[in-house]
């Protein structure tokens, strides 16, 4: 950091979780106004969670379309490795913090990934946050990657389940999706973390979305992030979007909906995600509580 420039107050506070021990965790600084780049990575390496987020207020011009500019933002997201184009949890993390700050309501950030409403609400004496993505879009997994990628998590092909198959989905960020056949599969996590790192890069994958189908719609997820320097993400907004994104395209669920994803639970960390698809809009809603975690 610049020595004659003081150091931002970072933020922190939980998503999808009313408890600081939930949820995945974000570093939030609300004004980084003439932060560089560098300086808003080092400040998300020394924080350590899978992302922080980066307030400023939109450019003059930009047409956010928020009927309040005082709720317009520009947000850039950065891991303690690198800077992502979009991220759902701590996008819902600062939602609620400045839900905190200015009431509830709705806001609109502009990421790198696009323009992205959210709405605030309170939910008892809790705040809840929504997202809704950027248009979603779904793609073949090449049967060379596919392969590459389960010898990197020791997956046997067999473990997978065959009604859910391999895709990659995007609604702000790519990710690979597999499904476990079993609950137990999906529990045991212990992957060649370096080799994944490796495919994640070649294919601009951000996570990868392992999931395993408990009923029609409820699911449970985990989410390895080695590009972000992470080995795991422990509630993954913007998964949670791709997701709900594959899902539909492949006809697994109603074209409206609401499912349910448990994610965390095998951290000590649980979170609940609600990822919501409506008839005649493709974009996907991603909503949960948040909190701050005490200094």
């Amino acid at each position: 950091m610049n020595s004659t420039r003081e150091t931002p107050d970072v933020l922190r506070y939980t998503a999808f979780s009313d408890d600081p021990e939930g949820g995945n965790p974000a570093g939030i600084v609300l004004d980084a106004t003439g932060l560089s780049d560098e300086e808003m990575l080092a400040i998300a390496a020394e924080v350590g969670y899978s992302e922080s987020a980066f307030l400023t207020a939109p450019s003059e011009g930009a047409g956010s379309g928020a009927s309040d500019a005082g709720r317009a933002y520009t947000i850039r997201y950065f891991s303690p490795k690198a800077e992502v184009p979009f991220c759902g949890h701590a996008t819902v993390a600062t939602a609620v913090a400045l839900g905190e700050r200015i009431g509830p309501g709705d806001l609109v950030f502009t990421t790198r990934a696009g323009t992205v409403p959210v709405t605030v609400t309170r939910e008892g004496g809790a705040l809840r946050a929504t997202l809704t993505s950027v248009e979603p879009h779904i793609e073949e997994v090449a049967a060379d990657d596919l392969a590459e990628a389960l010898a990197a998590l020791d997956w046997p092909a067999g473990d997978l389940d065959p009604a859910l198959p391999p895709r990659i989905a995007f609604a702000g960020a790519r990710h690979l999706i597999l499904a476990a056949a079993s609950r137990e599969r999906l529990a045991h996590l212990a992957y060649d973390f370096a080799r994944l790192e490796t495919l994640m890069h070649r294919l601009d994958l951000t996570t990868l979305e392992l999931v395993w189908r408990a009923s029609a719609e409820v699911f449970h997820v985990r989410a390895p992030f080695p590009v972000g320097g992470v080995v795991e993400d422990p509630a993954t907004g913007a998964a949670a979007a791709a997701f709900g994104a594959y899902a539909r395209e492949l006809g697994l669920v109603p074209e409206a909906t609401v499912l349910t994803l448990h994610q965390g639970e095998d951290m000590g960390r649980p979170g609940v995600l609600t990822v919501e698809l409506r008839a005649g809009d493709r974009r996907i809603r991603v909503g949960g509580a948040g909190t701050r975690i005490p200094a």
